[in-house]
């Protein structure tokens, strides 16, 4: 399992032309707002506050940029699905996301968010598909694995996946975790280690 030592945050930025000069791997974790993305990339770097926990949606607003190890980046995306701000900031958010994950040259993958505890939702499944047609690669990330009972779980998992399989010939990697009982971030890194080898980084 790869061990993170060194975590360096580089910056919030709103337009791709302000971020780091492209290079090193990027790795863009990204969901509706609320999924527990703050937490998850607390435990996966193994820092309380590195990414800001909020009980209210909608806290992240820019891309962010953390420079792992001095090797790769982690990239704190804004949560999708957010209605408490207005449709021309709603519209702006989806623009700037847009932008990174279709237009960044070195974006290797995005990790999407999905709340295990909650049926499919509609707005996930549309951005999927939308990481589909733009020819994105992603994992799907089923979060809050500590908060129902796992014949529940599995439920969801299996009714997220049929939604999934009506546009989809085959899963995606996927991952369960929880920021809770620390699960799910071994292999997370794992298969971000994996995938830095393949590049040769």
């Amino acid at each position: 399992m790869m061990k993170i030592s060194e975590v360096d945050f580089k910056g919030s930025f709103v337009y791709l032309d302000q971020c780091p000069e492209a290079g090193l791997p990027e790795y863009a974790f990204i969901g509706r707002s609320n999924v527990g993305k703050s937490s998850l990339i607390n435990l996966l770097t193994n820092r309380k506050e590195l990414a800001k926990v909020s009980g209210s949606p909608g806290k992240t607003q820019t891309l962010n940029f953390f420079l792992v190890d001095q090797s790769w980046y982690l990239v704190d995306l804004p949560g999708y699905g957010y209605a408490r701000i207005s449709k021309k900031q709603r519209q702006r958010w989806k623009q700037m996301i847009e932008n990174y994950i279709g237009k960044r040259s070195t974006l290797v993958n995005t990790f999407v968010l999905i709340d295990s505890n909650i049926p499919p939702q509609p707005i996930d499944l549309e951005f999927i598909n939308w990481l589909g047609a733009a020819g994105i690669p992603f994992s799907i990330v089923y979060t809050k694995e500590d908060k129902s009972k796992s014949q529940e779980l599995a439920l969801n998992h299996q009714a997220f996946r049929r939604e999934m399989l009506k546009s989809w010939s085959e899963m995606p990697p996927e991952f369960h975790t929880s920021t809770v009982t620390k699960m799910g971030d071994d292999s997370i890194l794992t298969y971000i280690a994996n995938l830095n080898e393949g590049l040769g980084k």
